[in-house]
């Protein structure tokens, strides 16, 4: 009945329960291939190149509200590279290393580019899709999901593992509204990247900031003794990031620094210590730096508060409208707190930043830029495993505006784009209650 399966998570306790509840549960069962049809991409070998017509994004990408492309693909590739692109009302699931991420395709992921490591799922009805994804989402359909992967250091799922899972057939309507409540979550997700565009695009008219790529980076150039500052690695030196400040200078009000007290009244980064977790509900959610893309990040921990009372209170605690920035590992991501992670807390490897309150959305829109990522870049150190410190984000370079009235206008289109991803999150939750309390 195992499908010849030895491997014991294959019969988790968990699993079976979660099983248990659905087969026995208030509707009848049926199976996941009833509903849809899941596919993965054959594997081709893929040449890369710097840029080109074909931006790739990882699967690990699917939960970042707004994601970026890892790398391009050459069009020398010997592949159908358009059978590559997602299309909207697909169902995306992580199906190698980290599996069981889901993620509905909107407009923002529509006709984007993904690698082989995930698998696409196609429902038989419109509706049935955002059931679906709210399913993978409970604990019970993440649990059965789970007992199913394979691989001994990298786990693994394949299509027909997803055929035979049990899932509740609930009435069309209750389908309906939990499928219409996923659509207009996503909704929200696109408007609130549509809006953080277009901030960007008005911070990039009035600077006249060109292309990332036309600021020309040597690969050999020289540095006069008394410009080393102390710093002996070549990076901090390149020249891109003096043609960008350069380029500030000439173009905005006032070039000044995150440490400006006009612009940050704190700069905080905790120190290291032993955590002690404990049950959901007896803790503060906690969550690490590689979360702070996604809307509701997705390997929630809970942090002790009996253990941790002081930490938490004085540097773990993030609140609405901080700006948090990565600093070890993958340096410079940035995210805008929203209200809804108003409270939690937060690893020690991402540096808070608690910006003036009338400059915090066109801080945040200036620090996603590529050209401030460079400059945050720069300020790295380390040979294996980059790292910077608050007196590094400090030292970054800030433009303001000569005018005032559209450096106004950036801030309140980021403020808006971080209203409309909690609105987002809680038609999420809501979606997730209803499965729940009246499916489940």
């Amino acid at each position: 009945a195992g499908g010849l399966r030895l491997e014991a998570g294959v019969y988790d306790e968990k699993a079976v329960t979660a099983r248990h509840s659905v087969t026995n549960g208030k509707f009848p069962a049926i199976k996941f291939s009833d509903l849809a049809n899941c596919y993965v991409l054959d594997r081709t070998k893929r040449i890369l190149v710097e840029k080109s017509a074909y931006p790739v994004y990882q699967p690990s990408s699917i939960l970042d509200v707004k994601p970026k492309p890892a790398s391009y693909i050459s069009a020398k590739t010997k592949a159908d590279i358009e059978s590559w692109r997602v299309r909207a009302g697909q169902i995306l699931m992580t199906c190698s290393g980290t599996i069981g991420k889901v993620t509905y395709v909107s407009k923002t992921l529509d006709g984007k580019i993904f690698s082989q490591d995930l698998m696409r799922i196609d429902a038989k009805n419109n509706f049935d899709a955002g059931y679906l994804y709210i399913y993978f989402k409970t604990k019970a359909g993440s649990d059965i999901l789970l007992s199913q992967n394979y691989g001994a250091v990298i786990q693994h799922i394949n299509p027909e593992h997803l055929e035979n899972i049990p899932v509740p057939d609930a009435p069309e309507n209750l389908k309906r509204q939990i499928h219409e409540l996923i659509v207009n979550s996503y909704a929200l997700r696109d408007e609130s990247n549509a809006l953080i565009d277009e901030a960007t695009q008005i911070l990039i008219d009035e600077l006249q900031l060109p292309d990332i790529d036309d600021f020309k980076n040597e690969k050999y150039f020289t540095v006069n003794v008394k410009n080393l500052f102390g710093r002996l690695d070549a990076s901090y030196h390149a020249p891109i990031v003096g043609r960008i400040i350069e380029h500030l200078k000439n173009h905005a009000a006032e070039v000044t620094t995150i440490g400006d007290s006009r612009i940050s009244s704190a700069v905080i980064l905790p120190g290291r210590f032993k955590r002690v977790y404990v049950d959901e509900g007896h803790g503060i959610t906690f969550f690490s730096g590689k979360n702070i893309g996604e809307l509701d990040p997705s390997d929630k921990k809970y942090l002790s508060f009996a253990m941790h009372d002081e930490k938490i209170k004085n540097e773990l605690t993030i609140h609405e409208n901080m700006i948090l920035v990565t600093c070890s590992g993958t340096v410079g991501k940035i995210a805008l707190v929203p209200k809804h992670w108003d409270g939690w807390a937060m690893t020690h490897d991402i540096i808070r930043l608690i910006p003036n309150e009338k400059l915090c959305g066109y801080i945040y829109i200036w620090l996603q830029t590529d050209y401030a990522n460079k400059l945050i870049n720069r300020e790295t150190y380390g040979a294996v495993v980059k790292h910077i410190e608050t007196f590094h984000l400090e030292s970054v370079s800030i433009p303001l505006l000569k005018n005032s009235v559209a450096q106004e206008r950036i801030n309140e289109l980021a403020l808006l784009a971080n209203e409309k991803r909690y609105e987002a999150y809680k038609l999420e939750q809501a979606a997730l209650k209803i499965f729940e309390e009246e499916i489940l």
